[in-house]
């Protein structure tokens, strides 16, 4: 891990420590709550498709399994909410290698196709057979880590918020690691990574469990935190909000994920101000950012500031 991955990682701490003190609004802090919940799953997202180059366009599946399997488990079998969200973890694990195993011997727009079937069979059975049905439930047991409840906004956006750093230091050491190195190896080329010995199909197959982790978790915080879910959270418009997050922070930069969550949380609410107008200029944004910052913005903010330097 560079100096400069330092540095942000203890700009981020700091400006996390700062913001709930310097910031009063209850409501800001609930927006910070749900940026750092999709910032997990696009930090993931970010691993998958920018650096190990397969495309998903299910994590809206392992967001809702997370969700689903800790609540269930923590609300109707009693269980401490903290082993109910490792036990999620690992069912969300299980249906990625499920997954995984015929889906990465597709390559592009197969596999793409791929995960977005598995997203919509996902959400069918969250639909037809999940507690409550497509109503949802509620009465979901809080956050209690220790014997600790986190009922404040402050007090889980803090919880959120140290995962996400947790979660992008064991990320920026994996993604300079050997396997990090060969994730971008396949990346590039396939044949040339297979050629040197590497197993495709096992790297594959990790990467992809990873991602899946990473969604699993935030799917269980976020469960913990609304304390109630619904069928319509865990829909292919949230896989396709999830890729706009890392389209639009940086598909080739692990920080990338990280803006582009405050980005698509943000927006929305900035926008409600212009009424009946604000699907509209959403959309108008999304657009021009494909159009004309394709690298996304954290690539494109390095990219002018090593041009800067060298001036």
């Amino acid at each position: 891990m560079g100096k400069g991955n330092i540095l942000s990682l203890l700009i981020l701490t700091l400006v996390i420590i700062i913001f709930p003190i310097v910031i009063k609004d209850t409501y800001l802090h609930t927006i910070g709550i749900f940026a750092g919940i999709n910032a997990l799953v696009a930090i993931g997202l970010t691993i998958l498709m920018g650096y190990a180059g397969q495309i998903s366009l299910g994590q809206a599946a392992f967001y809702g399994i997370g969700a689903y399997i800790s609540a269930i488990l923590s609300l109707h079998f009693g269980l401490p909410v903290i082993l109910s969200i490792f036990l999620a973890l690992l069912v969300s694990s299980t249906a990625a290698i499920i997954l995984a195993i015929p889906a990465l011997r597709l390559k592009g727009h197969y596999l793409a196709v791929a995960t977005l079937g598995f997203g919509e069979i996902i959400h069918i059975i969250l639909h037809e057979w999940g507690p409550g049905g497509p109503s949802g439930f509620g009465d979901i047991p809080k956050m209690n880590l220790f014997g600790y409840t986190f009922t404040s906004t402050n007090d889980y956006f803090y919880l959120v918020w140290m995962c996400v750093v947790v979660i992008m230091i064991f990320s920026l050491n994996l993604i300079n690691s050997m396997t990090g190195k060969a994730l971008q190896a396949m990346h590039g080329s396939e044949i040339a990574t297979q050629t040197a010995g590497i197993n495709l199909t096992k790297l594959k197959i990790k990467v992809f469990i990873l991602s899946s982790i990473y969604a699993s978790l935030a799917g269980a915080m976020y469960a913990h935190y609304v304390t109630f879910l619904s069928p319509s959270s865990f829909s292919l418009f949230h896989s396709v909000l999830f890729l706009m997050m890392v389209v639009i922070g940086g598909i080739s930069n692990i920080w990338g994920g990280i803006v582009g969550a405050l980005i698509i949380t943000i927006l929305p609410e900035v926008l409600r101000g212009f009424k009946e107008f604000d699907i509209l200029l959403y959309g108008l944004i999304l657009t021009l950012f494909l159009l004309f910052m394709r690298k996304g913005l954290v690539p494109m903010t390095i990219d002018t500031y090593k041009r800067w330097i060298h001036r």
